[in-house]
């Protein structure tokens, strides 16, 4: 035993000393190539001028320069938070149902299901659509959203439903391989009872199989929400009004203290979000809260 535990802290010490060296090699070439700036005194000037507005944010504008008829600020940052859910609420709306389908496909519990008769066929079909639905979703997670956000703006100009499909697409992708291995996971115990007694295969999948995976899908369709809310903030940098263009105004105008304003929004945003699914868990899965 305590050969066997020298030899494992032996390992961890080889792993973490080739990590250091790779780190410390990185670091000697990009600063012999130039290519390893530190930052510079302006760099932390401006570092210690945002993060000294972290306890002082905005209530009001700081700008003189506010065009007539804005709303006051605290209006203002409530309007962006509720574009930011507007756009993530319609992008899982399209990805969920999109994912669904795609998990289905791409799972091979449904056609490998033991038993007799229409099985034959199940297991002949199966293949053909496991195999393109996985390729669709390996290509639509494959592109990140704000690639996707550049193609859509191009093709389309700039929308809600540029912002949406960027978002959707690749979520669909996402949520589409998880649904489908989380099908696949799922214990099959009750769904083999059932073809053995003469059910269908897609009764035993219906009543025995997916109920099982379905609460891990749904804590994951939450997860993906609070991703979603994210990614639609970040979607503001190209134009949509959410909290990202905001934030991006803010900065670039050197507003720190309304910068400040805008972050703890989104912060506050995510949290409420965090409580509303664990919530929503607790009430319909059946989860337990952590103690």
């Amino acid at each position: 035993m305590s050969s066997a535990t020298d030899s494992r802290a032996g390992t961890r010490r080889a792993v973490v000393g080739a990590i250091a060296a790779a780190g410390l090699a990185s670091a000697a070439l990009l600063s012999a190539q130039g290519q390893l700036a530190l930052p510079g005194l302006d760099s932390l000037e401006l570092l210690a001028r945002f993060f000294s507005h972290a306890l002082r944010p905005a209530l009001d504008y700081g700008s003189p320069f506010v065009p007539v008829g804005a709303p006051p600020l605290l209006l203002q940052v409530a309007t962006a938070t509720w574009r930011t859910v507007q756009l993530a609420v319609a992008a899982m709306s399209l990805a969920v149902p999109v994912a669904l389908l795609l998990g289905f496909a791409g799972a091979s519990a449904w056609w490998r299901l033991p038993g007799p008769g229409g099985r034959a066929v199940l297991r002949r079909l199966g293949p053909l659509v496991y195999a393109p639905a996985r390729v669709v979703m390996t290509l639509a997670r494959s592109v990140h959203e704000l690639l996707w956000a550049l193609l859509f703006l191009a093709a389309v100009g700039l929308s809600d439903t540029a912002a949406v499909l960027a978002i959707a697409i690749p979520y669909a992708g996402t949520l589409g391989k998880v649904f489908s291995e989380m099908i696949d996971e799922a214990p099959r115990d009750a769904a083999v009872q059932l073809t053995g007694s003469g059910a269908t295969a897609a009764q035993a999948f219906s009543v025995a199989l997916l109920p099982r995976a379905l609460p891990d899908m749904a804590a994951y369709s939450f997860y993906r929400f609070e991703c979603a809310l994210r990614s639609a903030a970040v979607l503001g940098f190209f134009g949509p009004e959410t909290l990202g263009k905001f934030i991006r105004l803010a900065w670039n105008e050197s507003l720190y203290a309304e910068l400040w304003t805008y972050l703890y929004a989104l912060f506050a945003l995510i949290a409420v979000s965090d409580m509303a699914s664990r919530a929503l868990r607790q009430r319909f899965l059946g989860e337990t809260p952590a103690r």
